[in-house]
């Protein structure tokens, strides 16, 4: 094959659909196909279609990821592989290797603690790289080594020919590794290292946060910045040609030659991946679930009709965004609207026409519209100012009066008088004047205005406060805004503390007579006086109002651990809610804290044996209810803190589960965890929470009420700062973007809390 490949443009080739959500992930395997991974989980292998050259089809989906997959590696064909494996890494925090010749899952490597960023080849080792900051090395299906290469998330893992790995990291820079040493660290980006490839010959491409890609010499030297792209650079690849493409949230794949952009390709959303093929090609992966291949030979370009579909797509995706005065075009009205005549004399309407909007003035005297001109946005779009029903504002506040009133908006501009802003405010909103003073401290604390001055002469009759004269010297502190979340941070733990208790005695009475009548487990079943004991137990556990005062027996403790370990899996789950109920209670809880030891810890053994197979509902459920309410208690902290990993793996698959309650409950134990770690600072665990509580957030099928828990731990977790880096890592914009269109109000309001976040810097 000739590769020496004299710069012509690209064009679109072909377009592989079949994706329902973004397309995050490419692998070129040589000749034989491309596999592609997504936001709906599953991974696609595509193969070239025998009667035309241009175009791929569909060949396999593997299904087997419980969250979005990411990176993917090939292995060739072998005496294992007749047609070759794929390796993926997911959300789930698995590692996952797929026969290619019936897309069967023939190995879960599972080792990882939070998301699976890269996965590459080692000989016949794979070697997998995670937002959990270790490298971890798999042999035959078995974890053989694994250590910490970063002190913050890894994002991306290469091999070079000479046999050394890459890493890039959240933490802003490469490493050079040799087995378990590090070579060099390649310090020069200033944000997250996203993406990383092979300059062949040459050293080593990575792709930043930080808008630019960098060519580095093995060595450490800087070869090569190239700088272009408008936002965070994803990905990158190089050719033997010796160009080089990249992949970024603004929409484009740009192609580079000797440092210098030659062309960019724009996308109809977020670029998340780019390879080239071996003919020079390139393969993209969109958000909007397509993946094109670019060729720039003429012979493989699309045909006319595909092309101009494909500007079509283009043309209304940036419909779509495009914003004129503030608002989006999309929103605008069409010509009808110049039929309607106006009310005052230069008063103005902006009006689509095309892919434009243009501005048209009233003129009284004469009765019509008169066309001004075109309305475009500058440079600053982000930092338009806000519009209320059609009207452009420095600021619109939401304001909440409280007492179960919705959110009023309220408009302002600096150069209004804000005492006569808040009169005229809560006359138009029908609100009291009592709330004046509120109302114009809210504004000039809002808005970082001083210049205003309190005049203690005047009291206001409905409040006694003193009201705000405009113009007078400042005699009050104002104090910087603070966004106004609605939901955020969550404080405080929720708990399971409704309870059956009849309804539990009459199951474990049923149960033990089911045990008594069975001659192999008779032994099994209960004496009269531990029927007589739990009755009491219960008894106790009723009496909320004693609960200061009353006291259990270790005996009372013991019978209850004993029924968790010898009684059948199936009928444990009576005893385990009775555990659940009392780590309610203080002195149960105090009591159950003596058995709870790193030589004999029974809550583990409990969470262990409930989790393994068959892995019951009704112990699932009750068991996550007893953990998630041991958070009510300050002694069991240390406990939760030091556990925390081998519990969110024991539940993990509870959020995904048919049942309501189940999902419930674990989005709260997730949501108590969020609390607790954030009050501990607890970097890591902050970590594993966020990862489970997103993969709750873009769940299918997740009940609102879990959903919005799983969101509120989310935005707890970024307003905290440890670890909001990672939560853009993770796309949480989209996460927001998605909550903020439901119809559940509390869910679309938490949206608008994480949106925020994202905002601030």
């Amino acid at each position: 094959m000739d590769t020496e490949i004299d710069f012509k443009n690209y064009q679109l080739s072909h377009e592989l659909r079949g994706h329902e959500d973004d397309v995050r992930g490419i692998c070129v395997c040589g000749n034989a196909g491309i596999a592609t991974s997504s936001r709906d989980k599953t991974v696609r292998y595509w193969v070239p279609d025998p009667t035309d050259k241009r175009k791929y089809e569909s060949s396999k989906i593997l299904l087997g990821h419980s969250s979005f997959v990411g990176p993917l590696a090939w292995i060739p064909p072998n005496q294992d592989f007749v047609e070759g494996a794929i390796v993926s890494g997911g959300m789930d925090t698995m590692v996952l290797v797929w026969n290619l010749s019936n897309g069967e899952k023939v190995q879960s490597l599972k080792g990882h603690h939070l998301q699976v960023t890269g996965v590459v080849l080692d000989g016949e080792d794979i070697v997998s790289c995670s937002v959990d900051c270790t490298l971890r090395r798999w042999r035959k299906g078995q974890l053989v080594e694994n250590w910490e290469a970063h002190k913050s998330a890894i994002q991306a893992i290469i091999k070079l020919p000479s046999g050394e790995l890459v890493t890039g990291s959240t933490d802003t820079t490469l490493k050079l590794w040799k087995g378990k040493t590090c070579l060099h660290t390649f310090a020069g980006h200033s944000d997250t290292v996203r993406g990383l490839a092979e300059m062949r010959g040459l050293g080593i491409l990575s792709a930043s946060h930080d808008g630019s890609i960098r060519l580095w010499a093995l060595t450490g030297e800087v070869l090569m910045e190239m700088v272009g792209h408008a936002s965070i650079v994803y990905s990158v690849d190089s050719h033997v040609s010796g160009l080089i493409v990249s992949g970024s949230e603004d929409c484009s794949a740009k192609i580079w030659k000797d440092g210098a952009c030659v062309q960019s390709i724009e996308h109809p959303g977020c670029v998340w991946d780019v390879k080239f093929l071996e003919n020079g090609d390139i393969v993209t992966a969109c958000s909007d679930g397509a993946v094109r291949i670019w060729t720039s030979y003429q012979e493989r370009i699309a045909e006319p009709a595909d092309l101009d579909s494909y500007v079509s797509q283009l043309s209304q995706y940036k419909l779509s965004r495009k914003r004129v005065g503030g608002l989006k075009l999309e929103d605008l009205p069409g010509l009808e609207a110049l039929q309607i005549p106006g009310t005052t004399d230069g008063q103005t309407k902006v009006i689509r026409e095309g892919d434009n909007g243009v501005a048209y003035a009233w003129n009284l005297r004469e009765q019509k519209w008169d066309k001004i001109g075109e309305v475009v946005d500058g440079p600053d779009d982000g930092m338009k100012r806000p519009v209320l029903d059609g009207f452009e504002y420095d600021y619109v506040f939401d304001v909440d009066i409280g007492d179960g009133e919705p959110i009023r908006k309220l408009p302002y501009n600096r150069s209004d008088n804000p005492y006569d802003t808040a009169d005229k405010w809560l006359l138009k909103e029908n609100l009291p004047l009592a709330y004046r003073q509120q109302i114009v401290e809210f504004i000039l604390q809002n808005s970082g205005q001083g210049g205003v001055a309190l005049d203690s002469s005047f009291r206001d009759p409905f409040t006694g406060a003193n009201a705000y004269i405009p113009g007078g010297s400042s005699s009050m502190s104002v104090v910087s805004a603070k966004p106004n979340f609605k939901h955020i941070p969550k404080k405080g733990m929720l708990v399971f503390d409704v309870a059956q208790f009849d309804g539990i005695l009459k199951k474990i009475t049923e149960f033990h007579n089911s045990l008594l009548s069975d001659p192999v487990k008779k032994d099994l079943s209960l004496s009269e006086l531990e029927i007589s004991r739990l009755g009491a137990v219960i008894k106790i556990l009723k009496d909320t109002s004693h609960y200061h005062t009353s006291r259990f027996a270790d005996a009372d403790i013991a019978l209850l651990l004993k029924l968790l370990k010898s009684w059948p899996l199936a009928m444990i789950f009576p005893v385990i809610d009775i555990l659940r109920m009392l780590v309610l209670h203080p002195d149960g809880a105090t009591v159950l804290l003596k058995h709870v030891k790193d030589e004999n810890d029974i809550l583990m053994e409990m969470i262990k044996r409930i989790a393994t197979n068959p892995p019951l509902p009704p112990n699932l459920l009750t068991g996550i209810r007893a953990v998630t309410n041991l958070f009510k208690n300050l002694s069991y902290h240390t406990w939760l803190q030091k556990h925390q990993s081998e519990i969110l793996d024991a539940f993990s698959s509870c959020y995904s589960s048919p049942n309501k309650n189940l999902q419930l409950s674990y989005a709260t134990m997730i949501l108590n965890y969020a609390v607790l770690l954030i009050e501990k600072k607890d970097l890591e665990g902050q970590s594993q929470v966020l990862t489970a509580a997103l993969e709750i957030a873009e769940g299918e099928n997740i009940e609102a009420d879990s959903k919005f828990r799983a969101l509120v731990a989310v935005g707890s977790l970024m307003l905290d700062g440890l670890v909001k880096r990672i939560a853009l890592d993770f796309d949480v914009e989209n996460v927001a973007k998605t909550a903020k269109a439901s119809k559940e109000t509390k869910i679309a309001e938490v949206g608008a809390d994480i949106e925020l976040l994202t905002k601030q810097k």
